[in-house]
């Protein structure tokens, strides 16, 4: 493990073309603050304002004198309505579509404060600029913060552009308070007169927004918290959506890449280059780090040459920054996270932990690990970049952050971020795939390639070279003890977590505690009412490149620390719906979720039981996961010695919402995420080369798996939670928990795939 030891020293944050994918919870650039209206070909751009200085992330309070620079409540949404002349609405969001959905909320959200139906909007995502930072003062399209993050602004923006509407309509000279709007026109019922909002954009440029104006009382709403059709499903049904994979700029070359077999060695040496150099359509030739590409008049034909090409690549470092050694492995990593002794940093705190388990009648303790994961969407990273004749930098490319991805870009293309134009597709899904991942993302080799041939360049990555390059979820290991009185009630728990999790990862310098938040989020802050609790974190480092993954930490701490409370219920002889119930006694909502899922499943039976010719037993999870809650019942069978799901049942409180059929659709699709992973997916290391290189070696949920999945919202009122992850944290361990009901054996470490199964 010498390897280990020489990477636990923490990697260096700036080092090359690294640059950190960011976090809701921290702190980014401060952008200027701006309040203007201005005229972009004859339509009305309404900006909203910026505070001059940031909250910092919230744990260093305020910046002083924060408040009397800070602008009113809904003006800091950076985000831009144009109104044209011919009545066309173009929302220019803040926030990337990727199949979430946020376009179609933003469009709502909007449209009821400015009277439009959301289906008259058109939506882009706003080039980079720092009126967009709206996620704690970054901008940012995950952590499931866009729409809470930017609701009441959103609304704010959509009532000032209005008010703009009904004031420029002065030339009715009618008396204030006469006029009224309805579906993009502004009325004068007395007078049966209207006016378009295109026809008044030109006299609203000259008007100075109102910092502060009325909002819809919520019982009027008409399209927030209804199901309103996605504004992309036409596209996406007719094949007319563009994705990053499906554009193309005149001119380009297409490139493709193949990497070193082991993250931080280098091409020394191409045996066969004028070979290839000679094959049909190849272009050139070139070395890249860590990589060599081809670039050529296709992509196929880019492909096959590289595949061609012999690469000599020089040896293997031990394992440190960028680097992963020859005798790597999942397992040594493993091994490592379980041989730790160092002192860990208290997470969380609470009572006399030691006394209660000096005086606890009984003792349970458990392992349990998760293996690292690939995000494995279905779209491959593609980028383009061009070069033009002023010297400017155009990018193509998927991400979740313009504004960082810019700046990347310029450093690596060698000019100031202002000459750079990064252009944002929709997504084939986020997952937490596209951040800015170190060697995990096409577009510094795109712009390398564009500036060495100087042609525009696609750079597509094989679905093989994807596997191996993606930035992985963290291998994560928890220690779990707990101590029960007489009668079998929990009266400490103690937990301690080992490795490391993204934002210790890419923020260590900036957090204000050694304790890593992505690492024992799922652990730390649950809601049961244990009386004495204590939760550490080491950190021990992984020398491959880790990665926010759905749900990020949730992802398999909620699967640990569900699946270990069901083992304290055992052991004290109680029903885990019973002993949840009685620790959850000081939360109304949290007993609230409990019972509405127990009533969706027909009431709360644990099994065995005899269903449809066989065996079936069901498990139960909570999750409180990105401001929301979750309760999770899951039905499952044992077919062939695997674990088959039948039903999952999610009772989900996100506070409240704004569009219905998105929600349920969101939690339906991390459901079916959170089953993949427990049932099927790992990366495994072996000679510091991952093993997986298709889905062949890295199966993912199969049609023939997924089950029925029944959704209900509920509504507590609660303050807006997050909606894209939330869904997927409480389904693992309802299925762990299943599982060890119905064949009486608890799985530790994960997936499920790996442990064959009998039944009952």
């Amino acid at each position: 493990m010498r390897h280990l030891q020489r990477h636990r020293r923490r990697r260096a944050a700036g080092r090359g073309l690294r640059s950190p994918p960011m976090h809701p919870l921290l702190p980014g650039p401060a952008p200027s603050r701006r309040s203007f209206l201005t005229a972009a070909g004859g339509a009305l751009v309404l900006g909203a304002v910026l505070p001059t200085r940031l909250a910092r992330a919230g744990a260093q309070g305020p910046a002083e004198g924060a408040g009397a620079l800070a602008p009113k409540p809904g003006t800091r949404v950076a985000a831009f309505l144009e109104i044209h002349p011919d009545g066309t609405i173009k929302l220019l969001s803040p926030f990337v579509e990727g199949g979430q959905g946020i376009a179609t909320g933003m469009a709502q959200i909007v449209g009821e404060e400015l009277d439009v139906p959301p289906a008259r909007f058109v939506v882009e995502c706003a080039a980079p600029g720092p009126d967009y930072a709206v996620v704690n003062g970054i901008r940012m399209t995950g952590g499931s913060f866009s729409t809470r993050s930017s609701y009441d602004t959103m609304r704010r923006l959509g009532a000032t552009a209005r008010d703009l509407m009904i004031r420029a309509a002065a030339r009715l000279k009618v008396q204030d308070g006469e006029l009224t709007t309805r579906d993009g026109v502004v009325l004068h019922a007395a007078t049966n007169r209207a006016l378009p909002y295109g026809e008044l954009a030109a006299d609203a440029l000259k008007l100075k927004p109102n910092e502060s104006v009325p909002l819809r009382d919520p019982k009027t709403f008409r399209y927030i918290r209804r199901p309103v059709p996605r504004l992309d499903v036409r596209d996406k049904a007719t094949g007319r959506a563009v994705y990053a994979i499906d554009q193309r700029v005149e001119g380009m070359l297409h490139a493709a890449v193949q990497h070193a077999p082991r993250l931080g060695t280098e091409p020394t040496r191409l045996a066969n280059e004028a070979e290839v150099k000679a094959m049909p359509g190849v272009h050139s030739i070139h070395r890249l780090p860590g990589a060599v590409a081809v670039a050529a008049d296709s992509w196929w034909r880019a492909r096959k040459a590289v595949e061609a090409l012999t690469v000599e690549w020089s040896a293997a470092k031990p394992s440190g920054i960028d680097t992963v050694a020859a005798d790597f492995s999942s397992d040594g990593m493993l091994a490592a996270l379980k041989a730790s002794t160092e002192p860990g940093h208290v997470a969380e705190a609470e009572g006399d932990v030691a006394a209660a388990f000096a005086t606890a009648a009984k003792v349970v303790e458990a392992d349990y690990e998760a293996p690292y994961l690939a995000h494995a969407q279905l779209e491959p990273p593609s980028s383009i970049a061009r070069f033009n004749g002023d010297g400017s930098l155009d990018v193509w490319l998927p991400n979740q952050m313009p504004e960082v991805f810019q700046a990347i870009s310029a450093k690596v293309a060698d000019v100031p971020p202002t000459q750079v134009r990064i252009h944002s597709p929709m997504l084939g899904g986020f997952f937490g795939r596209h951040f800015a991942y170190e060697a995990g993302n096409p577009f510094p080799q795109a712009i390398l390639l564009a500036k060495a041939t100087g042609r525009p360049v696609k750079v597509l990555w094989s679905r093989e070279e994807e596997f191996a390059r993606d930035a992985v979820r963290p291998l994560s290991f928890s220690r779990f003890r707990a101590a029960l009185d007489a009668a079998g009630q929990p009266t400490a728990l103690a937990v301690r977590t080992v490795g490391e999790g993204p934002i210790g990862r890419y923020f260590g310098m900036m957090m204000q505690t050694p304790v890593d938040p992505s690492a024992v989020e799922g652990i730390v802050g649950k809601p049961y009412a244990v009386p004495n609790r204590r939760m550490t974190f080491t950190k021990v480092a992984h020398p491959v490149n880790i990665a926010f993954w759905r749900s990020v930490g949730h992802s398999m701490n909620d699967a640990f620390y569900e699946s270990f409370l069901d083992e304290v219920a055992g052991a004290g002889g109680q029903d885990p719906f019973t002993l949840r119930m009685a620790l959850l006694g000081g939360s109304a909502r949290h007993r609230t979720l409990l019972t509405t899922v127990a009533e969706m499943s027909g009431g709360w039976r644990r099994g065995p039981y005899e269903s449809e010719g066989g065996m079936r037993a069901r498990g139960l999870a909570m999750a409180s996961p990105f401001g929301s809650e979750t309760a999770t019942i899951a039905e499952v069978s044992v077919e062939g010695g695997e674990a088959r799901v039948h039903n999952l049942w999610i009772a989900f409180d996100p506070g409240s919402i704004v569009n219905p059929a998105i929600v349920a659709a969101q939690v339906e699709s991390a459901a079916a995420l959170g089953l993949s992973s427990v049932l099927f997916e790992q990366i495994v290391y072996r000679d510091g080369v991952r093993q997986s290189q298709n889905y062949d070696t890295y199966p993912v949920l199969r049609r023939a798996h997924m089950p029925k999945v029944h959704v209900r919202i509920v509504e507590s009122g609660a303050p807006m939670g997050g909606v894209g992850e939330p869904g997927l944290p409480g389904v693992p361990p309802a299925i762990l928990n299943a599982v060890a009901a119905l064949t009486g054996r608890r799985i530790r470490a994960l997936p499920i795939a790996n442990t064959r199964l009998t039944g009952a």
